[in-house]
């Protein structure tokens, strides 16, 4: 599952210390020329101190906190427990926050440890919106982001 949001939400998880520079830069030039959809550049990290710490919505308030406690969890925790909080506390559906729920509910019972490749790739599928986009019943548009997960997963390594 690492891998899988790796591939799906940061794929330079492992490199940076909480903010993806490139990533901001990206989408700065991006919603200059976006309409109404504005694009995101919040790193693994970021949506792990978002989730844990802070309240939803969005706010220059909300996202000084944010900057505050993702260098604070960089500094404390290290990849392998943010990652292990994130998992465990992203919203996965309507009142399903964690990846084990997650599984329990969208994939017969399944633990988190019994998914597979693609189960966990088709989970990542979800992460831009899971209360639009369903793990249970994918649309075929979840289904082509699921295999462009699973060609982003050969790329990434899970190791520090």
């Amino acid at each position: 599952m690492p891998v899988a949001v790796m591939a799906s939400e940061d794929q330079r998880f492992l490199t940076h210390h909480g903010f993806d520079f490139d990533a901001i830069q990206s989408a700065v030039k991006r919603n200059k020329k976006a309409g109404h959809n504005k694009y995101g550049a919040s790193t693994i990290s970021q949506q792990t101190a978002k989730n844990v710490f802070l309240w939803p919505g969005r706010s220059w308030v909300r996202k000084g906190f944010e900057v505050y406690f993702t260098t604070l969890i960089e500094l404390i925790w290290g990849k392998e427990r943010i990652m292990e909080v994130y998992l465990n506390s992203i919203e996965m559906g309507e009142n399903i926050y964690g990846v084990d729920a997650c599984a329990q509910y969208n994939f017969h019972g399944k633990t988190a440890m019994e998914l597979t490749r693609r189960d966990c790739a088709l989970i990542a599928a979800t992460l831009p919106n899971p209360r639009k986009f369903s793990s249970k019943e994918p649309s075929s548009y979840m289904h082509k982001r699921q295999a462009f997960i699973l060609r982003q997963m050969k790329y990434v390594k899970w190791t520090e």
